[in-house]
């Protein structure tokens, strides 16, 4: 090999390397590289205890693993030990892996609210105990816990039959996976849509799955939305709240926690905690459900949401939107009122001055003497398009006010303004377009009187278009070495950067904003909010004055087609202080949205990549009588153009209608693609990456597999004498059709990803046998080769005898013979390591079925209903093949390929029962060539 062809596999090697390099620091920008937790911890006052209510002996017979509980402390728990319960009723779901214990920080924050209002009205906290089940990866019980939970909710309505107020509805707070079963209570035959009213969703996948492992977890996904959207008239009545975590959560991406869009009715509601009123903080997948800030919110809204005339929640869809949008979305510094007063009366006795600069601040420190500022607004009407005021006096009484049509010096009936402010973290803002209240005369600013309290007013009117700066930001391609930047010198309160072109979920930038002041007096914190028009997920950053803050800009959802608008970067800022904004591309936080976004089909890619080597070494095979080791015959014959124009191809034509219904008709997966352009993420080049990323995995996951092998048969041969080789020509015999058969008879009485992966181990173990043998014959073949040199020296020497000679001959061809079994040996070998690398891949996606069936083994020994029974079978079958199968005949027959291509064959329905719906057209495509290629 000359000096290019030794150089070719380590410029291989540096390249694969580059690519898995680039995973991994997108890995990482998800994993670690995110906001640290702003959430309080909550904490029980009084030790916790779970009531487990009695079910139905035929409801619990039916769901041996399931409970249902009803939550308590202290003496509230002992009175509610006779289930004289006189409260209103919610349920609480948990999601995957989940524990029914996790509804204490609802109901200890509840019962402290409870107390606050003597009991007033309060709250009855049950939680549904589903055995920690892995829901989120395997979908067989995600039906079997809906129906639980009808089952429940029945039970609790009873609970209260004869009660002065008895509901008639039950309140659901559904956390991860909890919140889709909760979803799925509607599309139950039997289930009336009038049990429940409310619904508020934590961190919960509502678009679709985080990873769709099996078909019966995609075709409940399936059921549920498509009902959700052919039913939209009927759900009118039922009031959803989705709240997603963020960036910190990297379980369920907030993206697939909003809602699907329904222009039928406006009764749903999807946010980020982040963009949540007194909490502005984002929220790992746990903590989601403890955040004291989010819990807080959660627990005001139930409590405003109480009618008291029926002392339940409201059976008025309007008022239950309007709780929610005042608890999770805008919050005024107010406390709810259904039906505010559209005027209030002035009085006092309360000092009237009249202000009439454009700017103005007045700072308040144990004032004594209450005053009502008067700002006339026909001599800014025609300077100025708005007027904005702020009040760093966080408290919920009202302090601004419009009046009408005044010639006096006072003004004794105003229109209250403070339902239009809105709370930030260190103050409380309000902007009014002057051209909207043409009948106001004067604004109006209310100071109390203040004893030991210490707050500053500000106001000032200003032109829109002075205030609004267009930042385009950097192309994608930049790389973080260009930037754009802008300087605010102006002295105004607040500031709105247009974020141009900043629109895809694959963007993401890095925002610098440093602030000068001229003084070095004390100066209020400025707030930074980064506002995406289209969807409820701002984030909001206090930094102090003068400072240097780093803001990342990324999206949870990409701008829908019929959307305009611009996201924006509000500052609220310091007067006379200077800013400085600098944006650039984040090549790590770039990384970070693809593997967001996309990893879940990341490992179709590196299947897709091992069937085109397994395809590149039949071929080498054939026609040089050799088998290339993986990792070169990988750099050979993993190249993108074998499979995305196919893909494009496909894409395009299912833009066709035609098309489509044939594609359904032959009950093939939906196209990536398709799915991913619904979701509004999918770009042209996301395939090819991934493609790419998925050749890195392939090629370092096959070299650290085949080192394993080393490292465990040089293990096996420090411990155990190796056996010689031998040629076994019969690829059936009694002994393995019995062992197929029972573990045929296995999987189809337990479970399926049992089956293979005791089938898998015995795979794995034949090869590592091998691996040892190999060995053991190449240091034998040596020993023997220097033995032989040396015995011809000698000869020569000492002039043996001619049997010497012969002797020597015999063991020379001996020595031809064992070359050529090693040789057939280690080619053998080599298809054998890309088989088991393969299938390795296809047992780590069937695990989640295994774990599930081990952890409720208990209660059943067979997993019903199974993803992975007749997948089982067809694998056991081809593994046992494959297993007993060599490359010795491949030279001199084509029958040996034809049954490889055959097994390749039985692959393709493998992938595709196995990766249905979670890989799609791409996975598809791929193997699709391989076959053509047989």
């Amino acid at each position: 090999m000359g000096r290019a062809g030794r150089r070719l596999p380590a410029l291989a090697a540096v390249f694969y390397g580059a690519l898995a390099a680039l995973v991994l620091l997108g890995v990482r920008d998800v994993l670690f590289l995110y906001e640290e937790n702003r959430c309080s911890m909550t904490y029980m006052y009084e030790y916790p205890e779970y009531l487990k209510i009695k079910l139905p002996k035929k409801t619990a017979r039916r769901y041996p693993a399931y409970e249902l509980y009803l939550y308590g402390e202290g003496n509230y728990a002992e009175e509610n030990k006779n289930l004289l319960l006189t409260g209103i009723p919610v349920l609480f779901l948990p999601g995957n892996a989940g524990s029914y214990k996790q509804v204490r920080s609802l109901g200890s924050i509840a019962l402290r609210k409870a107390e606050d209002v003597d009991f007033k009205y309060h709250f009855n906290f049950f939680s549904v105990n589903f055995n920690e089940e892995l829901v989120a990866l395997y979908g067989g019980s995600l039906q079997r816990q809906t129906k639980f939970v009808h089952e429940c909710i029945k039970v609790i309505l009873k609970l209260y039959r004869d009660r002065e107020f008895a509901p008639t509805s039950v309140a659901i707070v559904g956390h991860s996976m909890g919140g889709l079963v909760a979803r799925a209570l509607l599309t139950l035959k039997n289930f009336k849509p009038g049990l429940i009213n409310l619904l508020i969703t934590q961190a919960t996948p509502h678009v679709a799955p985080v990873m769709p492992l099996d078909k019966y977890l995609t075709d409940f996904y399936t059921a549920v939305n498509n009902h959700w959207i052919l039913k939209a008239q009927d759900l009118r009545n039922l009031t959803t709240l989705s709240v997603a975590g963020g960036f910190r959560d990297y379980q369920v991406r907030s993206g697939l926690a909003f809602l699907p869009r329904l222009s039928q009715h406006d009764s749903a509601l999807s946010v980020v905690s982040s963009a949540v009123p007194r909490a502005w903080a984002s929220t790992d997948h746990l903590s989601i459900v403890w955040c004291k800030e989010l819990i807080l919110a959660t627990i005001r809204a139930f409590f405003d949401l109480i009618d008291e005339n029926t002392r339940q929640i409201t059976e008025d869809p309007k008022k239950r939107m309007s709780v929610l949008h005042h608890h999770f979305v805008r919050h005024p510094a107010k406390t709810f009122e259904e039906n505010p007063e559209l005027f209030t009366e002035l009085t006092g006795a309360f000092m009237w001055i009249p202000v009439k600069a454009s700017k103005w601040t007045y700072s308040v420190y144990n004032d004594s003497d209450g005053k009502y500022f008067t700002f006339p607004l026909a001599s800014h009407r025609k300077s100025y398009s708005h007027v904005y005021c702020e009040n760093s006096m966080l408290d919920t009484s009202s302090w601004i006010y419009g009046c009408m049509n005044s010639n006096s010096s006072t003004c004794l009936e105003a229109t209250d303004l403070s339902w239009r402010a809105e709370l930030l973290p260190t103050t409380k803002v309000v902007i009014l377009k002057l051209q909207d209240y043409t009948s106001l005369s004067h604004i109006v600013i209310q100071v109390p009187p203040t004893v030991g309290n210490k707050y500053t007013l500000d106001c000032e009117f200003f032109k829109q278009d002075s205030r609004t700066v267009q930042l385009p930001v950097t192309h994608l391609f930049s790389f973080g070495l260009s930037s754009s930047k802008i300087l605010l010198n102006s002295t105004g309160l607040l500031y709105n950067v247009q974020l141009q072109h900043f629109n895809r979920i694959y963007q993401a930038f890095k925002i610098y904003i440093e602030s000068h002041c001229q003084s070095l007096k004390e100066r209020k914190p400025s707030v930074y909010r980064l506002h995406v028009p289209w969807s409820h997920e701002d984030s909001i950053t206090v930094a102090k004055v003068p400072s240097f803050m780093e803001i990342s800009a990324k999206l949870h959802i990409a701008q829908p087609q019929n959307d305009s608008r611009v996201p924006e970067l509000n500052i609220y800022s310091s007067s006379d202080c200077q800013y400085e904004v600098i944006l650039k591309t984040s090549v790590l936080q770039v990384l970070g949205q693809i593997i967001r976004f996309h990893a879940s089909a990341l490992p179709v890619y590196v299947v897709s990549n091992i069937f085109l080597t397994y395809g590149g070494q039949l071929s080498t095979l054939m026609s040089t009588g050799q088998c290339s080791d993986f990792p070169l015959e990988l750099v050979r014959t993993a190249k993108p153009y074998k499979v995305e124009p196919l893909i494009s191809i496909v894409v395009f034509l299912q833009g066709f209608n035609w098309f489509r219904e044939i594609w359904e008709s032959l009950s093939l997966p939906e196209v990536d693609a398709a799915v991913l352009s619904s979701q509004d993420a999918w770009f042209p080049l996301v395939s090819l990456i991934l493609f790419l990323f998925g050749t890195g995995i392939a090629y370092w996951s096959g070299v650290f597999f085949s080192t394993s092998l080393r490292l465990f048969s040089s293990l096996w041969l420090t411990l155990i004498r190796p056996t010689v080789l031998q040629k076994d020509n019969k690829l059936i015999t009694p002994r393995r059709l019995c062992g197929v058969l029972s573990l045929a008879v296995v999987s189809w009485t337990t479970c399926g990803a049992f089956a293979v992966f005791i089938i898998y181990l015995q795979y794995l173990f034949k090869v590592i046998k091998l691996h040892v043998n190999i060995r053991a014959e190449q240091n034998m073949l040596n020993g023997d080769s220097d033995c032989s040199k040396e015995t011809s020296q000698n000869s020569s020497i000492y002039a043996v005898k001619n049997q010497s000679s012969t002797d020597s001959t015999v063991k020379a061809t001996q020595s031809l013979s064992n070359s050529t079994t090693i040789a057939e040996a280690v080619n053998s070998l080599k298809m054998h390591v890309t088989i088991l690398n393969l299938f390795t891949w296809i047992v780590l996606l069937n695990l989640p079925s295994l774990i599930y069936w081990l952890k409720n083994l208990r209660y059943s020994v067979r997993l019903d209903p199974d993803p992975c029974r007749s997948t089982a079978i067809i694998l056991v079958c081809i593994l046992e093949i494959l297993m007993n199968s060599s490359t010795s005949e491949v030279k001199s027959r084509e029958e040996e390929f034809a049954l490889h291509c055959s097994i390749a064959t039985g692959l393709k329905s493998i992938k595709d029962e196995i990766l249905k719906s979670l890989y799609g057209m791409d996975g598809n495509g791929i193997i699709t060539v391989f076959l053509n290629s047989c």
